[in-house]
């Protein structure tokens, strides 16, 4: 709980007016026109499926073999899936050991917050429709209403129970050999419970259009088949066999591979899925001779696998007819695998039984294989058939085939600017490379000749109440928590660099192109930014940079600029002076404190909401909104946060928007219809008897499971339910 109640307010939409944005652009349907997904382009990774020397030469295995280590409860130290946290609409409706103490890398104390009714949360607590939100006022819908109760805790996914990594079996025991002790902050008394991830577990479906993905950002756009950092990463790199038989390790460059990125790096966090130490080559094998999925029964009819199933109509069967080395060497071209144990590739460590036996290629090159497949399946998992995708398209581009509160809550999105944010056929400006392809084909996508936002570039440049603030395009900050609890975008990566695209560019204004880490920042042209960085006259201006303060052109082309009047920005010493400046205005970031903008499609189906899962309901969201956030922030000061008095004063309006949010469901995601259907998964669901010890470990609590049914293509007769049907 925090100390102390912290001030907060209402911060008025009016920059736009002061700058730029044009007042006109306030007034009803110039918000960005929503838009089907339907047909829509998704990002290509060029060098992956094309070329001379694919790096996968058969899709549909690379599918197949993506969703089977995806499912895969062996893929985790303890019985641990990716799935184990995106089962439900591709996020996690867990209820039981749910909570964790404050947020990713807050340096706050890891201490459990309070209950409304008192009693401390922890691991053993089942949460409650009276826990949420966690942020509570005396009037919900009132920006003057005052707290009356803030907890400080996350609702996210139960994981490992972590543990020092010595070994793995080979064949049949899913448990990998772990030094496990009992966690000093999730215990149930003396006995050590499983850990829960510090941020709320965000939806894979359409993750594949996010130009980076995580809350913060950190998996990286291009995958460089070993990390989740892209370049950042100075020892990442593959193996590649030559045409004489020697081995190179060279770094590998996937554009549009965030999805890979992502993938990498729970398999070796020791809050989600591993002890700490393992690492790739240990997974590959652990898993190598293993039959996909051998502990969960696998659909005959599922979509992907049901060709190699061990299932048969009214026989349903666990595992697959193959193995994992196999479904790789059909998926991935030769040069990258290879079964011959080799001392080049290194050793396991001597604490295992195997320590003797070099790794083969195959297995030094598994995180490569893992990233890449279980990207080409997320990839399939795109739901583009709901009722708004269905919807008939007038002359103007509007869907007139929703029901007419739907439409109506439509148009009320447009108005209060929830599509400045939720932009384009995904409903996030996070759709980088979507959104601009889009933005090219047609200029006035997403909005008409007197509302236009650029989805361009990178890094995007806005006004605030207080000055100019560069922020990560897709990226935004609401004030949900402060940023003591969790930085977000704010934080830096294992190498001591900014996750911020944002962060990276005010250091090239300042001439410090050394501090670039990824490269799409050099590419950001300022006369694509939303706003003008600096004008191109002599009169001062109070944010502005001007001929008095000192300028230049940009240095990139200018054709097809967005801002034809956005072509200058601040000369290298006027940069660093505005930098100097205790109380600048001119060269702001909006990285603390900011997080990815979700997509908003299945909405009412991946609850909790937000990056610190502290609202249970769609309703308590709109109250969020409405009384313009809970705290203030850097980011929130760009005005897209403000109180919506109209939905505070409507239950109609409130009803449509409500209805508009669920016209978004896909029914294929709402029955586990292909392609988002799947295996059987066992998942842990809090502790039993905390007298009674784990298997694993006897410092260890007893684990409850939870068992969701395979299912085929034709998905289920009952439909998931939203998350707030699932507390008691």
């Amino acid at each position: 709980m925090l100390k102390t109640i912290k001030k907060y307010g209402i911060q008025l939409f009016m920059a736009g007016c002061l700058m730029l944005l044009t007042c006109s652009a306030l007034h009803a349907d110039f918000g960005p026109m929503p838009m089907s997904l339907k047909g829509v382009p998704v990002p290509e990774v060029p060098g992956l499926l094309d070329g001379n020397n694919p790096i996968i030469i058969d899709k549909a295995s690379a599918i197949a073999l993506g969703k089977a280590l995806f499912w895969d409860i062996n893929v985790g130290s303890d019985g641990i899936a990716c799935a184990s946290c995106h089962y439900h609409a591709g996020a996690d409706r867990r209820t039981k050991n749910a909570i964790s103490p404050t947020g990713r890398n807050s340096k706050l104390p890891k201490e459990f917050s309070q209950a409304r009714d008192g009693s401390l949360l922890g691991p053993h607590t089942e949460l409650k429709k009276s826990d949420f939100p966690f942020f509570q006022t005396d009037d919900p819908m009132s920006p003057l209403g005052a707290p009356v109760y803030i907890n400080d805790d996350v609702v996210s996914s139960s994981g490992t129970f972590g543990g020092v990594y010595r070994d793995a079996e080979t064949f049949n025991e899913m448990n990998d050999i772990c030094d496990r002790d009992v966690d000093p902050v999730f215990h149930i008394g003396s006995v050590g419970a499983r850990k829960v991830e510090p941020r709320n577990t965000p939806t894979v479906i359409n993750a594949v259009f996010n130009f980076r993905n995580f809350w913060d950002g950190r998996a990286n756009n291009i995958f460089n088949g070993s990390s989740p950092w892209g370049d950042r990463d100075p020892d990442a790199g593959v193996w590649i066999k030559n045409p004489n038989g020697s081995f190179t390790k060279k770094r590998l460059r996937l554009l549009n591979s965030s999805l890979a990125s992502v993938s990498v790096a729970p398999p070796l966090d020791d809050f989600e899925m591993s002890c700490h130490g393992r690492t790739f080559p240990e997974l590959g094998r652990k898993l190598f001779y293993r039959k996909p999925l051998e502990h969960q029964q696998v659909h005959w009819n599922d979509s992907v696998l049901g060709g190699l199933a061990q299932s048969r109509p009214n026989n349903m069967q666990k595992g697959l007819k193959t193995r994992y080395y196999l479904m790789i060497k059909k998926a991935f071209h030769p040069k990258y695998w290879n079964d011959t144990p080799n001392e080049q590739f290194g050793f396991p460590p001597a604490s295992s039984a195997s320590h003797t036996i070099p790794y083969s290629q195959t297995e030094a090159n598994f995180a490569m294989f893992f990233g890449l497949s279980l990207q080409m399946y997320m990839a399939t998992l795109i739901s583009d058939d709901s009722p708004f995708d269905r919807s008939e398209i007038d002359e103007h581009g509007e869907p007139i085939g929703l029901s007419e509160s739907a439409q109506r809550g439509m148009d009320f999105f447009r108005d209060a600017h929830c599509a400045l944010c939720h932009i384009g056929p995904n409903f996030t400006a996070s759709a980088v490379v979507t959104n601009s392809i889009l933005q090219k084909t047609n200029p006035h996508a997403f909005g008409n000749a007197l509302f236009r936002i650029s989805t361009m570039n990178v890094v995007t440049h806005l006004p605030l109440t207080a000055g100019m603030m560069f922020q990560d395009t897709g990226f935004a900050g609401t004030g949900v928590t402060p940023v003591e609890n969790d930085p977000g975008l704010g934080a830096t990566d294992p190498f001591g660099n900014p996750l911020s695209f944002a962060d990276q560019y005010i250091q090239i204004l300042a001439g410090n192109f050394s501090a670039v880490v990824d490269p799409f920042v050099v590419n950001v042209r300022p006369c694509d930014l939303d706003t003008a960085v600096a004008l191109d006259r002599d009169k001062p201006h109070p944010l502005l940079f001007t001929r008095s303060d000192g300028i230049q052109k940009q240095f990139q082309d200018t054709e097809g600029c967005f801002n034809t009047s956005g072509t200058f920005i601040p000369t290298v010493a006027t940069a660093q002076a505005e930098l100097a400046k205790p109380d600048r205005r001119r060269l702001l970031s909006a990285a603390k404190g900011s997080y990815k903008i979700p997509s908003l499609r299945n909405i009412e189906l991946t609850g909790p909401y937000m990056h610190n899962g502290g609202m249970a309901t769609l309703e308590e969201v709109l109250e969020f909104y409405i009384r313009g956030g809970n705290f203030i922030t850097p980011p929130k000061e760009f005005g897209k946060v403000f109180s919506q008095p109209e939905l505070q004063l409507s239950a109609e309006r409130r009803t449509d928007l409500l209805n508009f949010l669920k016209s978004l469901t896909d029914e294929r995601v709402l029955y586990s219809r292909a392609p988002f259907d799947h295996p059987e998964l066992r998942i842990p669901h809090g502790h039993g008897d905390s007298t009674i010890s784990n298997p694993i470990g006897s410092s260890l609590a007893a684990d409850q499971w939870m068992i969701i049914p395979a299912v085929g293509a034709e998905g289920n007769a009952r439909p998931i339910m939203p998350f707030e049907r699932y507390l008691r």
